[in-house]
Formats: structure tokens, C-alpha cells, sequence
């Protein structure tokens, strides 16, 4: 029996693969969601839909099981977030503590920050 294949998945489109994506993001962000331990910068694409990168560095979380959480966190909450985000390239970085959040309280937080971004981008658009 195959099953069908839902519109939520995180596929390599979704995704900021090189250098030059990463960079055009640090240059020209013009939304930004922050929090204490989070911080996500985003660009608007012309891809009519959203793509991810994240930066979670060791300075920030030494411990690997927790960055690897961390993204995977990350991943989780914007790929079921996706379909309420304008078509923006965001990067994800991570700030010093957020390796102490546990998953709810992470988890909570990035969705947290998704809508704050998705309100700011539109509301972006909106001025001339």
C-alpha cells in the first residue's frame, strides 16, 4: 500500500545550500525575529516559497547531541511552518544559552519566532 506524500515535507529546494545563499541573507536582511538565544535573519527570494539555513555554532553549543538537536528542532518547526511563511530565504543562528532550553521550551520559542517573522516580513511588503 503506498502512501501519500503530504505538502510538508523538507526537501532539498527548501533548503540554503551554498555560500553565496548564506551570504546574501547576512547582507541583505531585511526581517529579522530575536530572541536572547535565537536570532533569525531573512531576505525575501523570488522562489514563492521559503528556504532554511542554519548557523549553530560551537562556540554558542559546545555539546554536538545538542546542536544536532537544535537543528533538528529548527527543521521541524519550519517545515510545518513553511505554508504560513512569505517566500523569504532565512537563516537560523544560534546564541549563547539556547543549548539549555529543553525541546518544549525550544520548540516553542522557534514558533514563536516563525510567526513574528512571517508578521514583520508582511508587514515589510506592505510599505513603499
Amino acid at each position: 500500500m503506498q502512501q501519500m506524500r503530504s505538502d510538508f515535507g523538507f526537501a532539498k529546494a527548501l533548503r540554503l545550500l551554498n555560500a553565496a545563499q548564506y551570504r546574501s541573507v547576512f547582507n541583505d536582511n531585511l526581517v529579522r525575529s530575536a530572541h536572547p538565544h535565537l536570532l533569525i535573519l531573512a531576505r525575501p527570494n523570488t522562489l514563492g516559497h521559503p528556504r532554511l539555513g542554519l548557523v549553530i555554532a560551537k562556540k554558542h553549543v559546545r555539546n554536538a547531541t545538542d546542536r544536532n538537536q537544535i537543528k533538528r528542532i529548527s527543521r521541524e518547526t519550519f517545515r510545518l511552518q513553511q505554508h504560513q511563511l512569505p517566500p523569504l530565504d532565512t537563516v537560523v543562528l544560534a546564541r549563547p544559552g539556547v543549548g539549555d532550553l529543553d525541546k518544549a521550551a525550544l520548540t516553542k520559542l522557534l514558533n514563536k519566532l516563525w510567526r513574528k517573522l512571517a508578521k514583520r516580513a508582511h508587514q515589510a511588503k506592505q510599505k513603499p
